[in-house]
């Protein structure tokens, strides 16, 4: 890797929903990567965030996942867990990188540079990558586990606290990755899947 300076950008996804992990990407982007085709995953439709993903994963100088559970996230809340998946993505890594930049308000403490930027998700394309490769990784998960436990669909609502999960939760009580110690219960009008 002689691109000079390597600019790790990490974000995460599933820090609001009711069920499954918190999961994070680092990701570092050679100098010729197609930018333009990134943005915040949550801009994108959900074919344009499987087929960039492919193009992340494919092209990327480096890229990591790291995860925390449910049981992880009610033991240390959700932002200690959200740092520690971000924490073990970029452990992930297999390159040292120069600098990191992490979506939001928090930093690491690390040896090298690390700054929080709010919004980087929709400004720094390493985050905008991350953003996509967290997004992605985290649905799909959320897809293979609903065919385990097919009752509380998490195919459709990938764990978030729409109307028909609330009514899921209420009907079937939690599985083994709803979160404790975020609630849930209410909402009306689900239907079953």
């Amino acid at each position: 890797m002689s691109r000079g300076k390597l600019r790790c950008g990490i974000d995460e996804a599933g820090r609001g929903p009711l069920a499954g992990p918190v999961t994070a990407a680092a990701v570092v982007l050679p100098r010729r990567f197609p930018a333009a085709r990134l943005n915040d995953s949550k801009q994108l439709t959900a074919d344009e965030r499987e087929e960039t993903a492919a193009l992340i994963r494919k092209r990327a100088a480096a890229w990591a996942v790291g995860w925390c559970s449910a049981a992880e996230i009610d033991a240390i809340n959700i932002h200690r867990a959200t740092l520690l998946a971000m924490w073990r993505a970029l452990r992930g890594l297999r390159v040292e990188p120069d600098e990191v930049l992490i979506d939001g308000r928090f930093a690491l403490p690390l040896a090298v540079p690390c700054r929080a930027i709010v919004k980087g998700d929709q400004k720094i394309p390493e985050i905008m990558a991350a953003s996509i490769i967290a997004k992605t990784t985290r649905d799909r998960f959320m897809r293979r586990y609903a065919r385990i436990e097919p009752a509380w669909c998490f195919h459709e609502h990938k764990g978030y606290a729409t109307p028909s999960h609330r009514f899921l939760l209420r009907l079937h009580g939690p599985s083994p990755i709803h979160r404790r110690s975020f609630g849930g219960g209410g909402g009306n009008g689900a239907r079953e899947c």
